[in-house]
């Protein structure tokens, strides 16, 4: 279930990041989902060394540092895609 999970919150956290980059990103699904997860994961440790991780309430910066840190990922990947694909 924790796959599944990991999966999921990738594909969310994925997706967000492709919707705050500017233009067309060339990265098919499954790299969106697996930058996402990895971005959420760096994300979460990012919050935890800045001392953001855990707060009242919703975890807001907790989760744009999340998708933040997704988008580069994307962002850096994309060309690397698009490059590979011509």
């Amino acid at each position: 279930m924790t796959i599944l999970w990991a999966l999921v919150a990738g594909l969310v956290v994925g997706l967000l990041a492709r919707l705050v980059l500017p233009g067309r990103q060339p990265v098919p699904l499954w790299l969106t989902v697996l930058l996402g997860a990895i971005g959420a994961v760096l994300g979460n440790a990012l919050a935890s060394y800045l001392g953001v991780r855990h707060t009242g309430g919703i975890d807001w910066m907790r989760h744009l540092l999340q998708v933040g840190v997704a988008a580069v990922l994307i962002a850096a990947a994309s060309p690397v895609y698009a490059g590979r694909r011509r």
